[in-house]
Order: structure tokens, then sequence, then C-alpha cells
């Protein structure tokens, strides 16, 4: 226990989460279930204080407040054929209901939404924060991939290439400059980008922005970014579930970012 703290601590606080006010340590037995729902009758444990597991998980409010009034987002996690188009994915944000228009982004295909099922039970209508797949009128499967986002036709989501970014580089040896390429992972899709420039690092403790040339390990910055290929995004303070993202290079994750602004 004290071993698994010593070593994340450093880690999650690297990443930006204050320890004493974001991070809880809780021991849990997968064997044994003990702390995972109720406290072992033995002395096993006796040293630990602290909540179980499910005792904690029910004080804590939800991350994200869902938009039930909002325009529909339903992001894409795959695709299939079966005596028609399926998708599956998550509802982000609003209400679908059997029979609705909706619009496909970033190929902007009009569609309609003959069949819907919520953890595989068949249901006339969908919320914000329900699993879901649903059976597509007005497209094949070969015209959809993951991180495609199904929108509200009056309403659609931002597409872009270039984009401004907050990032934290957790694991990099060499600096990272203009040039420099890896996969972006941003919701379901998967891109490959450039950095464009390396506009500002931030200083983590004061916030004190300072023109750079290029990053380092364990700095936090402003970058611009540019993908190869169009893909569906938003300002992380107008919509966080699209506007979160991993960069990742030779098979390891390297930066976490946000979304400040689509440029073009």
């Amino acid at each position: 226990y004290k071993e698994i703290q010593n070593k994340l601590t450093p880690y999650l606080r690297k990443c930006g989460f204050n320890p004493k006010t974001d991070i809880i340590y809780i021991p849990v037995s997968g064997l044994t279930g003990a702390f995972l729902k109720e406290r072992p009758n033995s002395q096993f444990g006796s040293w630990y204080t602290g909540p179980c597991f499910i005792e904690y998980i029910d004080t804590m409010l939800p991350s994200i407040s869902r938009d039930y009034e909002g325009p529909v987002r339903v992001i894409i996690a795959d695709k299939y054929s079966d005596m028609g188009t399926i998708i599956i994915g998550k509802m982000e944000s609003g209400v679908l209901v059997k029979g609705q228009t909706l619009t496909v982004m970033p190929n902007r295909t009009s569609i309609q939404v003959i069949q819907l099922w919520s953890d595989d039970v068949e249901v006339d209508k969908v919320v914000s924060g329900d699993n879901v797949k649903l059976k597509l009128k007005g497209i094949e499967d070969n015209d959809i991939l993951p991180g495609f986002v199904l929108c509200s036709p009056d309403a659609l989501c931002h597409v872009g290439r270039v984009f401004d970014a907050e990032v934290v580089i957790l694991d990099h040896k060499s600096i990272i400059a203009s040039g420099y390429s890896c996969v972006l992972h941003i919701q379901s899709a998967t891109e490959e980008v450039i950095v464009k420039a390396v506009i500002c690092t931030i200083d983590k403790k004061t916030g004190n922005k300072v023109r750079a040339r290029f990053v380092k390990q364990d700095e936090k910055c402003i970058m611009r970014l540019e993908s190869s290929e169009s893909f569906c995004l938003e300002a992380f303070k107008n919509f966080p579930q699209m506007g979160r993202f991993t960069l990742r290079d030779e098979g390891k994750t390297i930066a976490i970012g946000k979304v400040l602004k689509v440029v073009e």
C-alpha cells in the first residue's frame, strides 16, 4: 500500500492532480473482496480506517454534468453490418428517439435512426450518458469510422485539422519542437499529427506563460497541432468529452492535453 502510494503520487502530481484534493488510496483485495464493499472480519487491514471502495464511489458527485436539453452528440466507437448499418457508441448529450434524423460528422451525411438499443435492450428513446447501439438508414458501414459523431442537423460539432491545445509532457526523453510527429487519440479517433509550433510553456505553480521554441518532459505548454485529416473535436471548455486527448509515440503515451481552440 505504501509502496504504491510512494510510486504513484509523484507521477499523478506530474499529470496535474493535487494529491490532497484529487487522489484517494483504498486497499482492495480482488481475491477476497476485502474493502471492495465491506470490511473483512479478521484483523487483516485493521490499520486502514478509511472508506471501502463502493462506499466511497457512492459519495462522489458525477464529474460530468449531463446535458439532456442540448443537441444530440453520439460518439461512434464501432460499426458493423447486420441487415443494415449498426453503430455502437456513447450518448454524450441530448435525447434521441426512434425515427429521428441526424447528421454524421465529419462527412455531413444525413441519416435516420430506425432502431435503438441501450445495454442490448431495444428501446424507443436514449438519453445522455447511455451506451447505445443504433441501426441507421441512409449510410453504409464502410462510410463510418470510429471517432465519427452523430449530431443534431441544426447544431453540428466542430471539425478541424489545426488546433491549439494545452499539453503536459509525461514521458519523452528528448525535446519536442516544431515538426515533431506523433499519434493523437481523441474519443475513439486516432489521427497522425505534427507539432506546428510550441507557443509557450506554462509554470505549473504560478501559471505564468513564457514564450518557447521547444518543450521537454514534465513541462506544461500550449502548442499548435495539425492533423493529416479533418476530424471531430470541440474546445474543452465547451464540451469536455470531445476536448480531451492523449499523444502517443512508439507505443507509449508521451502527453495528455485538452483542446483550447479549433483554428481551421
